[in-house]
């Protein structure tokens, strides 16, 4: 199996089977297990099941302690353990630490984690010309990216997500099976060579663009005042130039929003505070992961009148997906980013979709 090591076996052995519940799933629980027990020497398995997280760890018990201790004091960062419950079972006998297959059957109890925001080391590597991930708007990794919006049914695993239509290339393929890796079973992990792409679609569906000319033209779009559909993590949104009153009055025309606050995006949080008070609180709030719109008081922030009329709080948030990172560093200014959808209707999520519900309010579709 992926992600199995041979070590040594020692003479006295106690196993332990644990099972671990709460959002342990798509948060590297199952690379944080392996590395401890292969670092401590143990022997067993782990593997995602429809309750949580399945640990048969094997070996000295002082060892073992260690381990439990880790998963109860020093979990990953993005993981909220709920319960984890343990008794001894009678010694397996083999040697090496495994991530087993996940198992299916039984109750589906355990909680699916929230999409992540992207990670700063996938942001230097989005950044960075020299790294094959350069400017791929789906970058991600076991600290970051897609989780909730992807997943069809639980436990986690990536036949079990939208992404099971991207076969991994080889070089994805063997950074998912390298347990020194970052991306070691990070399940929605691609790249330009197997994972999504974009494209910029006019009103009719019609390709303009593809690829990184997609978004350069999908981020001029929105310079020059026009409304882009743009489908992100969960959904999509509509753009317009937050300083723009022409552009954000038609989206609120468009909308059918009268007076309701939009939410505006804006590039870094240097920007938000040229516009807005910013406590420490709330700059902790807008850096994390979950990337919340958060209500700030306004201080001059030369914003559109049609933004936020006659409030004096704006709801503000920070890029949360490599797609507006990207967006985001070619406009260098604020937009309204708000949800995709004419007011009290659902959120529009499939882009087919989006042609007929969207039409009338977006100029271009970036999908």
């Amino acid at each position: 199996m992926p992600g199995s090591r041979d070590t040594p076996c020692p003479a006295n052995r106690t196993r332990l089977r644990i099972c671990v519940q709460g959002t342990v799933q798509g948060v590297g629980f199952r690379p944080f297990v392996y590395r401890h027990a292969s670092s401590l020497g143990l022997s067993g398995w782990v593997n995602n099941s429809p309750e949580g997280l399945t640990i048969e760890a094997e070996g000295d018990p002082e060892q073992i302690a260690v381990l439990l201790h880790a998963l109860r004091e020093a979990p990953p960062p993005n993981a909220v353990v709920a319960s984890i419950d343990a008794h001894e079972i009678a010694p397996g006998g083999e040697c090496g630490f495994a991530i087993r297959e996940s198992r299916v059957a039984g109750a589906r109890t355990a909680s699916v984690m929230p999409d992540l925001a992207t990670c700063e080391d996938c942001l230097r590597e989005l950044f960075d010309p020299r790294d094959r991930r350069y400017r791929y708007p789906f970058i991600n990794c076991t600290q970051c990216g897609p989780r909730y919006s992807i997943i069809e049914e639980i436990p986690y695993d990536r036949a079990r997500t939208s992404m099971r239509r991207f076969p991994m290339c080889i070089a994805c393929r063997a950074e998912y099976e390298d347990p020194t890796h970052r991306r070691f079973h990070a399940e929605p992990n691609a790249c330009p060579d197997c994972g999504p792409r974009i494209a910029l679609w006019n009103g009719t569906g019609g390709i303009l663009s593809r690829d990184n000319d997609a978004l350069l033209a999908a981020a001029a779009a929105v310079g020059e005042g026009r409304i882009v559909a743009v489908k992100g993590i969960g959904g999509f949104h509509l753009l317009a130039d937050a300083r723009d009153e022409v552009a954000v009055a038609r989206l609120r025309r468009r909308k059918r929003r009268e007076e309701k606050p939009f939410a505006v995006m804006f590039p870094s949080l240097a920007a938000i505070r040229n516009g807005c008070r910013v406590c420490r609180e709330e700059e902790k709030l807008l850096m994390g992961a979950a990337r919340p719109i958060v209500l700030l008081c306004r201080a001059g922030d030369g914003l559109a009148p049609s933004v936020a009329p006659g409030n004096p709080r704006l709801g503000v948030y920070l890029p949360y997906s490599p797609l507006h990172h990207l967006l985001m560093r070619e406009l260098s200014f604020p937009v309204v980013a708000t949800s995709g959808n004419i007011s009290d209707e659902p959120i529009v999520i499939d882009q087919d979709e989006a042609l007929s519900r969207l039409c009338d309010i977006a100029d271009l579709f970036l999908v």
